[in-house]
């Protein structure tokens, strides 16, 4: 008998150290299905939390017809639409309305919408991977209904047949087949991100200009279309006009001194941001970069405390 079957019978005895090891090694990329699905970190945390309780309840009932990793899926797949049907989809200011031509002052917070939010990418990350939750995927797949963004996921990222879908959402192949063809129409191409030093240093180049209040050397950055959003704050602007008088106005001189941290986040360079206040700096915004021709196309920069933690980064630094 095999290790993995000698820990499923513990598991199904209720042995929750057997359990532990079963599920630990697919633990990060159910997080990060649940991730997709959800559209943040902190939802995802509570989806797997409960996906995994399911799962342990459920466990004396698993036959072992489909893999344990199918039907871990299944498990958090269900758990992600059920928390679809009560929340509904995360949003990003794009999809409030157009682009401001001018800088807003006293641009204020809406509590009103559920933001998307970044997720923690590391060195290590594969690039399929990366991939798969790159910015602009997870914010259109927010756009699908459940069954669609499911069926897409499962399909396209986790290379699960239709028929497996089928088993898992309770329902046709012919119904996955035909959500699929509904989810592409509207799905943009994910397109790799090149992994080149060039990349990597518009993450330390941006922090730089910031720091600096190098408005030059910010510019040099972006291309000309360049978009600049700031979750939860409502308005963004779009061209390079728009983004500097932005940057003029706000980060580059009233916000305060900065320091930063240079992390990952949705396989993209992406800054970890820190605003003086009186004798420490502390946390502000993750700011994801998303690099195209050796240049900064957009900047989201999602401004909240709560996102440092997933991040494994501190809340002031000195």
């Amino acid at each position: 008998m095999t290790e993995l079957a000698v820990d499923l019978e513990l598991a199904r005895t209720g042995d929750d150290s057997a359990f532990t090891r079963l599920v630990e090694p697919l633990r990060r990329e159910l997080h990060a299905h649940c991730y997709r699905m959800l559209g943040s970190v902190h939802d995802a945390d509570d989806a797997l939390q409960e996906a995994l309780l399911r799962a342990w309840r459920g466990l004396p009932g698993f036959e072992g017809r489909a893999s344990l990793r199918s039907w871990l899926y299944t498990v958090a797949t269900r758990t992600c639409l059920d928390a679809v049907e009560r929340r509904g989809r995360r949003a990003l200011p794009m999809d409030l309305g157009p682009s401001s031509d001018h800088v807003v002052t006293g641009d204020a917070p809406r509590t009103d919408v559920a933001w998307l939010g970044p997720y923690p990418t590391g060195p290590d990350t594969r690039a399929e991977q990366r991939e798969a939750v790159e910015l602009a995927f997870v914010a259109a797949l927010q756009h699908l209904p459940g069954n669609q963004r499911a069926a897409l996921v499962l399909f396209e990222v986790l290379g699960f047949s239709a028929a497996e879908i089928a088993s898992m959402m309770n329902t046709s192949a012919a119904s996955v087949n035909s959500a699929l063809q509904r989810a592409r129409r509207i799905m943009p191409a994910r397109e790799p991100v090149p992994d080149d030093a060039r990349v990597r240093a518009l993450a330390s180049d941006y922090a730089g200009a910031l720091e600096r209040g190098d408005a030059d050397a910010l510019v040099a950055l972006l291309t000309e279309d360049v978009t600049w959003s700031m979750p939860p704050m409502p308005h963004w602007y779009h061209g390079i006009d728009a983004v500097m008088s932005f940057a003029r106005r706000y980060p580059l001189a009233s916000c305060g001194s900065w320091r930063h941290r240079i992390v990952s986040a949705n396989g993209l360079p992406a800054v970890a941001s820190y605003l003086s206040r009186e004798a420490a700096f502390e946390s502000w915004s993750i700011n994801v970069l998303t690099p195209r021709d050796g240049r900064i196309a957009e900047v989201t920069s999602f401004v909240a405390r709560e996102h440092f933690a997933a991040f494994g980064l501190p809340d002031e630094v000195d």
